[in-house]
């Protein structure tokens, strides 16, 4: 396995570099952002190893450059940035763990053991799409182009409920029942709005529009004809 370390302090870089390459990784090393983002966007690497505090560029811009150009090398943050907002943010940018320093490396090493086991052995099913929409499943995160969308969990539900059934129409007896667990009441234009609300995220802002009404039928997620 190969890891990437970008580290600007010398002494814990060369530390971490020692103690990986002694439980058998293969480490490369590096002291700033540019060097860092230059070998991960072009190496073949198992696991970053990322400080947000650097030189040049932060951490935080090299996973985001990363992400966008559609690198999905595990990343695991190691700062002294310890608050819960930026623990967030390392997460929602696309981190796969977060560890604040000082740190014991022996935790390290089983974190970073753990994650390499996590993404040689991938779940069945990672991921939906149609178009540039995309969804997370583990994570239940969307996003269409580089955009996050941010959904609830019924939303999330929703989405993945049409996507994996893309080009179906489905009633509004079987999303209420695979989303909301219930019998449909033909009283009630909970799924209607939900739809609406579904489609603000995910249409509105976008000229490609995915989320078709069949009149008297329900529902579907498919591309427009033109572009099927």
């Amino acid at each position: 396995m190969k890891l990437l370390i970008v580290e600007d302090e010398a002494k814990t870089g060369e530390y971490l570099r020692q103690g990986l390459s002694e439980a058998g990784f293969i480490v490369d090393l590096s002291h700033n952002g540019l060097d860092g983002h230059h070998l991960a966007m072009t190496g073949d690497y198992d696991l970053l190893i990322l400080d947000v505090m650097l030189p040049d560029i932060d951490g935080w811009q090299i996973l985001q450059s990363l992400r966008e150009a559609g690198k999905e090398v595990t990343v695991l943050y190691l700062t002294a940035r310890e608050s819960i907002d930026d623990r967030v943010k390392g997460l929602e940018l696309g981190a796969d763990d977060y560890l604040v320093k000082p740190f014991v490396f022996a935790e390290l090493l089983a974190r970073v053991r753990t994650l390499l086991r996590r993404s040689a052995n991938p779940a069945t099913e990672l991921s939906l799409s149609i178009a540039d929409l995309e969804l997370d499943l583990a994570r239940h995160r969307a996003r269409r182009g580089n955009k996050r969308i941010h959904l609830t969990a019924k939303e999330f539900s929703l989405l993945e409920l049409l996507v994996r059934r893309q080009g179906e129409v489905l009633p509004r007896s079987l999303i209420a029942s695979q989303v909301w667990d219930m019998n449909f009441d033909s009283d009630t234009n909970v799924i209607d709005v939900a739809i609406r609300r579904l489609r603000g995220k995910i249409d509105d802002n976008f000229e490609l529009k995915l989320i078709q009404t069949v009149r008297g039928m329900g529902y579907m997620i498919d591309l427009p004809d033109e572009e099927a």
